[in-house]
């Protein structure tokens, strides 16, 4: 037996034509959500990314800081330095700062 479209009423084919046009509006919704969230989940990753260098590189800056700063406080001068005028004022000593 043959299915004859003709002889289906206009309402019926009106009512399917209106459901396969909302169901290709849902699924044309659905594939733009989900490739939000994919760009979304992109850009965090991203953005985790950057944030983690960036952590890195100010961790390893204050790394170095704190290796030259403790290097610093242990040198020993040989001897006292002594005081010397300054050549702008000819008042002030010169000092050599220690760390305190």
């Amino acid at each position: 037996m043959q299915f004859d479209l003709s002889a289906v009423e206009t309402g019926t084919l009106v009512f399917i034509g209106t459901l396969m046009v909302a169901l290709a509006l849902v699924l044309f919704v659905a594939v733009a959500a989900f490739a939000a969230l994919v760009l979304v989940g992109m850009g965090r990753l991203a953005w985790l990314a950057i944030a983690a260098a960036l952590l890195r590189t100010v961790h390893g800056i204050n790394h170095a800081w704190d290796s030259l700063v403790h290097h610093a406080s242990a040198v020993e001068f040989p001897a006292e330095f002594q005081g010397q005028p300054s050549p702008s004022t000819g008042t002030y000593p010169r000092v050599a700062l220690r760390d305190s």
